[in-house]
């Protein structure tokens, strides 16, 4: 996996907390690096967003 940089980050502020995002915890999404205040922040988006993917196809349409 590439290595992630703050200065690629599409956001300031983690969307969980409202707090400014710290280097050690980005992650990739659909493209996008995104940031977050702490690991915990963003491992609880991974996961959410990996469960509202899963339910969405490729054309948008949500699944059964």
């Amino acid at each position: 996996m590439a290595t992630l940089k703050l200065e690629d980050c599409v956001n300031d502020v983690c969307p969980w907390s409202g707090k400014p995002v710290a280097a050690d915890s980005l992650t990739l999404y659909r493209g996008q690096v995104v940031g977050f205040c702490n690991p915990g922040c963003r491992d609880k988006f991974e996961k959410a967003a990996g469960m509202f993917d899963a339910r969405i196809g490729a054309d948008g349409a949500v699944k059964g």
